[in-house]
């Protein structure tokens, strides 16, 4: 039998190259401390379906739990020194339901819809906005009409942004947020260019002397 659900499909941006730098331990690490903050993020009915490497899908019967906790995540983790910006995607429609998997276009193009995200946010399908109790509770942005491959017709799409007033660094080796530059690792000689450790500074300084265009 399939019902009308919301779907919240969200993982990180820099995901492999934080694994190729810093190794699976680091790695694994930062998915125990995101899945910590999914948890703490979840609004109402809203639950955690399933995680494949850093990907997660945030289920909810009602579109504004999914949308408050979708403001969490994206508010919390941009809020985490020597973390990685999350982007994904939100939908709403029906899902089949069969051994606690779901099945289904939905399913498929709340994938595609999280793909066309840029780091640091949420794209909401027209379809979830639509769906929405009180659309005045988050101030969301236009993205204009997109086409989604093998997903017939367009759909306008809306952006959410983190609320965060941080100033904020990126490492450029492993993509990791730099929110406090007192514990990052400076550059030895450019304003404004932080890593996360000494590490990531050396393999920067050597990409640059054998591949400026790599970093």
């Amino acid at each position: 039998m399939e019902e009308n659900i919301c779907i919240l499909m969200s993982d990180l941006s820099g995901y492999t190259a934080l694994t190729e730098v810093h190794g699976a331990v680091s790695a694994a690490d930062l998915i125990d401390r995101y899945i910590e903050i999914i948890k703490e993020c979840l609004v109402g009915d809203c639950h955690l379906q399933e995680r494949t490497g850093d990907e997660v899908m945030v289920v909810s019967s009602n579109p504004d739990f999914l949308l408050a906790t979708a403001v969490r995540i994206i508010n919390y983790t941009s809020n985490e020194h020597n973390f990685l910006q999350v982007h994904g995607g939100i939908h709403y429609g029906k899902v089949l339901t069969r051994h606690n998997s779901y099945f289904g276009t939905t399913i498929n193009l709340t994938s595609r819809i999280a793909a066309k995200a840029s780091p640091g946010t949420f794209w909401c399908s027209e379809t979830f906005i639509e769906s929405l109790f009180d659309k005045s509770l988050f101030k969301l942005q236009s993205m204009g009409r997109h086409s989604f491959k093998n997903i017939s017709g367009v759909m306008e799409m809306y952006e959410l942004r983190s609320e965060s007033k941080n100033k904020v660094f990126i490492d450029s080796v492993c993509r990791m947020l730099i929110l406090d530059i007192v514990q990052a690792t400076k550059h030895p000689k450019l304003e404004n260019i932080f890593f996360c450790s000494p590490a990531c500074l050396d393999i920067y300084l050597k990409s640059q002397s054998t591949n400026p265009e790599v970093y």
